[in-house]
């Protein structure tokens, strides 16, 4: 069995870009954990410090909720500062990566795509990829990049384009992932905003058809050891 570390910008990025695929893992006997390394939130006030804490804490209770629903062991939070992941020093986030790949040992991890039009993810991509790399006595022995509705589709005109390679069939947890979704109250939005549960379906039915599936999340792979 496997354990797995899913690497996310923000609080829903766990749900996004493979809720699927860790209720479909969970179930098969893997062991799940989620790393959120911004604080959400605090991007939509013009300063951090009009943002009462309350609002943080609410929608980390939030993510509590929605990752007991997809069978994460536990999910832990950073602090750096929402959609501002390139004010903050590359070296603190490597390391705090570096502090849960240390402490859990994960066989696999998956994280952002690098050309995704959010700075976070971007910065997360690659402290994430700098914090695995193979020396020494490593752990991780295969990296996933997954797609974040409302950012990685949103990059018109970048030359990185998010192009699967992987494919994983969750025609029986498509489910567990919108109602882990549905937990995100602040975050969750109408038809036709990408953060829809529509558009979710949408997305999950767009690469299920690309593999002959009713449902499946979709990944790049950076990085496999066999």
């Amino acid at each position: 069995m496997s354990m797995i570390l899913v690497v996310a910008a923000h609080p829903d990025d766990e749900v996004l870009g493979a809720g699927g695929t860790v209720a479909r893992r969970v179930s098969e006997g893997d062991t799940a954990y989620a790393l959120v390394l911004g604080e959400g939130q605090t991007s939509r006030w013009d300063s951090r410090s009009q943002v009462e804490r309350s609002a943080v804490d609410s929608l980390h209770n939030d993510s509590i909720s929605a990752s007991k629903i997809l069978g994460y062991k536990d999910i832990y939070f950073g602090e750096f500062p929402d959609n501002r992941f390139d004010s903050a020093d590359l070296l603190d986030i490597v390391k705090s990566v570096e502090n849960f790949l240390e402490k859990l040992r994960p066989d696999i991890i998956y994280t952002h795509f690098g050309g995704d039009l959010n700075v976070d993810h971007q910065v997360t991509n690659q402290a994430v990829l700098t914090a695995a790399r193979p020396q020494g006595d490593y752990s991780v022995r295969e990296i996933y990049a997954f797609e974040t509705v409302s950012s990685t589709e949103w990059n018109f005109g970048s030359r990185k384009v998010f192009c699967p390679n992987v494919f994983v069939n969750i025609e029986g947890y498509f489910q567990k992932k919108c109602d882990a979704m549905s937990k995100y109250t602040s975050e969750l939005r109408m038809f036709p905003h990408p953060r829809s549960l529509q558009m979710l379906e949408i997305t999950a039915r767009k690469w299920g058809g690309a593999v002959g599936r009713q449902y499946a999340e979709a990944f790049e792979l950076l990085r496999r050891v066999d």
